[in-house]
């Protein structure tokens, strides 16, 4: 073991462990006289009321966008969202026992992969907003079909969270020499964030540009006298509406924030300065999100864009619809072949009489 650390360099080395002393991660479970808290990945003792602090905002968030999301129907918006809280919730509960032993490797392992994976379900609820917004002004105003956007975003967020995931893998499966393993998790780890951030700049290019549009088509004749323009510029002039769109803006840029610190602080690999800095990480990460997830939980659609509701529940109503027209299809067609084949059935016992009485005759 000692000639393979005299062997190794610090870039190969796993979390934890330290090139003087050979304390490794996965042979250290409590801090002792050789496995410091300078030697954890973390470095510090987490604090224990700031993350009571955050375990607490995330349930409260995650709690009114329920009840919100359930009263006004807003399902979809309010799933993601939800779901997005109680991965936080967990994460942030996880790292309190961290502060009395900074080794409890199943605390650190869910709180890497909670806090790490729980914005990206946030990230969808803020997509969903782009498809509702346009339908209720001018859907002909967009450069793609309104109907396509949760197609295009949802998506590629899906597959920032399975990189992530896939990352996050490989990094707690590799073994205790298995270095190379643990850096090829930290790289899937950094491309999956990548990623997220190419859609969010994506998705704010396409938003920003619609509402550029949407205001020359505002400041214009166009259509002028419609229904359509009427019901559009009220909506768009609407203090409700507004609201709503800058608490969208704010939640969207807080999270595009968060992600790009977390390139910086995963790029230096497990165990960096950065990493191992709680203010910046208490700040960029969990005051970032915290307030992004209240901010959408507290200004929700249902309440201050009633239209993305009445969207959502008409397309809910038009699949109900579907559905029990296509049943009563299914069972009209039942119907008419059993009927079908009560008259060959009745057809065939007639000719079987007519058959019977015609040999009776020749007898």
């Amino acid at each position: 073991m000692l000639d393979l650390l005299s062997r190794a360099t610090p870039d190969s080395m796993p979390p934890g462990v330290n090139l003087t002393l050979g304390a490794s991660y996965k042979s250290c479970t409590e801090i002792n006289a050789i496995c410091t808290i300078e030697r954890t990945t973390l470095g510090y003792y987490p604090n224990t009321g700031i993350n009571y602090f955050f375990a607490i905002g995330f349930g409260i968030a995650g709690f009114t966008a329920l009840i919100i999301g359930s009263w006004k129907r807003t399902w979809s918006y309010m799933a993601y969202l939800t779901a997005g809280c109680m991965l936080e919730l967990a994460g942030y509960a996880a790292r309190i026992p961290l502060h009395t032993n900074p080794w409890n490797k199943s605390a650190f392992e869910t709180q890497i992969v909670a806090i790490i994976l729980a914005p990206t379900l946030i990230c969808v609820s803020v997509y969903l907003t782009l498809k509702h917004v346009c339908l209720a002004l001018n859907p002909s105003l967009s450069r793609v079909k309104p109907r396509l956007y949760p197609f295009i975003f949802v998506p590629a967020d899906v597959s920032c969270l399975l990189l992530q995931a896939i990352g996050g893998g490989l990094a707690a499966s590799a073994g205790q020499t298995n270095f190379k393993l643990l850096q090829h998790g930290n790289r899937v780890i950094i491309a999956g964030i990548c990623l997220q951030v190419v859609v969010l700049l994506f998705f704010g290019l396409t938003a920003g540009d619609y509402a550029l549009r949407m205001k020359k088509w505002v400041n214009s004749s166009e259509g002028e006298g419609t229904d359509e323009r009427e019901r559009a510029v009220e909506i768009w002039g609407n203090k409700r509406f507004r609201l709503f769109v800058y608490a969208v803006s704010t939640a969207y840029s807080m999270i595009l924030i968060r992600c790009i610190y977390r390139i910086a602080e995963m790029a230096g690999g497990w165990g960096n300065h950065i990493m191992q800095d709680e203010p910046s990480f208490i700040v960029l990460e969990g005051f970032m999100i915290l307030l992004a997830s209240l901010i959408l939980a507290f200004f929700p659609p249902g309440i201050l864009f009633p239209q993305m509701a009445m969207t959502m529940s008409k397309s809910a109503a038009k699949k109900a619809a579907e559905k029990k027209s296509a049943t009563e299809k299914a069972s009209e067609v039942k119907s008419q072949g059993a009927a079908s084949s009560d008259q060959d059935l009745e057809r065939g016992a007639a000719g079987q009489v007519v058959e019977s009485s015609t040999e009776g005759k020749v007898q």
